[in-house]
């Protein structure tokens, strides 16, 4: 979203981002302040007071009701959220968003919004706009809403509250972002009128994420093999990569004194850091296995020079891409992939040269990457490497939503033929674009 708002900007347009506030989102999963600094300071910033009240820890806020029957009055919250808006957690924003929506449009007229998901009701202030003042809206929904995308199973049917106000949003959307082919194969089947308005904009990488320079291991140091990402995997899927790792450093001599590093957030809300995954870590350390905490967007490219390999480990299959994997790629290092081998990754990776392949969750399997990957590490030539850099060129997330966003202006010109042409952006009058979603 970031990129998105600095894209318009970069078009001519006036950029208003909606979001709630800072204090609401580390409430909920944290946030990383370093983002806010690559956000273009013509981009202007509304932040709404809306927060999730069941993340709530502080049990002096809590009334008696809570109190006494905590899960109780959770259940009795998520069936009141869903009275405004079938969304639990977020219905009850509905009426905020789109008051704030119709707010800023009166104040300075807009030719745009762009609606990001999730949370899905940032759609109702989409459709209030459109109802109210017939502003143009599209729709980004990054993985996607009628699609489970992990099960990869239908989320909901049709003909359900939620897929009215699917098929209604989309039947006046100027258009639809997805993260894959496959999300969007779902939606062209299952909206074939809608289906040239569906867009693959792939989540990419930040050109700084990377190290940008070939990378000399120190065998007696040892090598280290890192995973960044959220911890969103199960238990037992962690303990696989855990116990392939194990075997690998058993049997191979060069991994002997490896380490393997795990950064990023474990749960979220209350919950962060307390979960199941940070004892099955912290149980690993033996094995040398640390665990060092969430890494700000500054941090990136450090944390990765000082590694050797990655290990992508991802939830899902071919419904799923995750956007560390651009970023993994533009490492330049050897990767060995721990998810399943119908997994929307794995077509992103083909063609790298220094993946090992798509195994599966078979220890064995996983035991033989991690001993492949140890070699590539060592053995990969300053060609290789620069090979493996080049495979990720393509997915810049600059240059990818430059392109995106430039389709996107188009193609509202084309639905709204009085809407000057980006083609003739030099004369663009002022413009503005609303867009849920986080600011950073």
């Amino acid at each position: 979203m970031r990129e998105t708002a600095n894209q318009f900007i970069n078009t001519g347009w006036d950029v208003t981002v909606v979001t709630i506030a800072q204090d609401s989102w580390e409430l909920d999963s944290g946030i990383d302040l370093t983002l806010l600094e690559q956000v273009d300071p013509r981009v202007k910033v509304i932040e709404l007071p809306l927060s999730r009240e069941d993340l709530e820890t502080d049990i002096r806020r809590f009334d008696e009701a809570r109190a006494l029957n905590p899960a109780k009055w959770v259940t009795e919250l998520r069936k009141r959220q869903a009275e405004t808006f079938p969304e639990a957690s977020f219905g009850e924003w509905r009426e905020a968003l789109e008051r704030a929506a119709l707010d800023i449009h009166r104040e300075h007229p807009a030719d745009l919004l762009v609606a990001s998901c999730v949370p899905y009701v940032n759609l109702a202030a989409a459709w209030k706009l459109w109802e109210e003042a017939r502003v143009p809206y599209a729709v980004d929904f990054r993985d996607g809403w009628s699609i489970d995308v992990i099960d990869g199973t239908e989320a909901f049917s049709r003909d359900s509250e939620l897929g009215r106000w699917e098929q209604k949003i989309l039947d006046h959307a100027v258009s639809l972002w997805v993260v894959n082919d496959p999300i969007a194969e779902h939606y062209r089947a299952r909206y074939p009128d809608f289906a040239d308005r569906v867009r693959v904009v792939r989540n990419g990488y930040d050109a700084d994420s990377s190290p940008g320079h070939a990378h000399k291991p120190d065998l007696d140091a040892g090598l280290t093999f890192g995973y960044l990402g959220t911890v969103n995997f199960t238990a037992t899927h962690l303990e696989t990569v855990l116990d392939a790792w194990r075997a690998a450093r058993e049997r191979e001599p060069m991994l002997a004194n490896a380490r393997f590093e795990v950064r990023g957030h474990i749960g979220n809300g209350a919950g962060r850091g307390a979960t199941r995954h940070a004892e099955i870590l912290k149980e690993a350390e033996a094995d040398g296995v640390h665990f060092g905490g969430p890494a700000s967007k500054a941090e990136v490219a450090e944390i990765y020079a000082r590694w050797d390999a990655m290990v992508l480990i991802l939830i899902g299959g071919r419904f799923v891409t995750s956007g560390k994997v651009y970023e993994y790629m533009a490492t330049g290092l050897p990767i060995v992939s721990a998810h399943v081998v119908e997994h929307d990754a794995s077509n992103v990776l083909r063609g790298h040269p220094l993946w090992t392949g798509a195994v599966g969750l078979d220890v064995e399997a996983m035991t033989d990457a991690f001993v492949r990957a140890a070699h590539l590490a060592v053995d990969t030539s300053d060609e290789a490497h620069a090979e493996a850099m080049a495979h990720a060129d393509q997915y810049t997330r600059e240059s990818l939503m430059t392109v995106a966003v430039r389709e996107l202006v188009d193609r509202l010109s084309a639905d709204q033929p009085e809407r000057v042409s980006l083609k003739d952006a030099s004369t663009l009058p002022e413009k503005s674009i609303v867009t849920g979603g986080p600011a950073s």
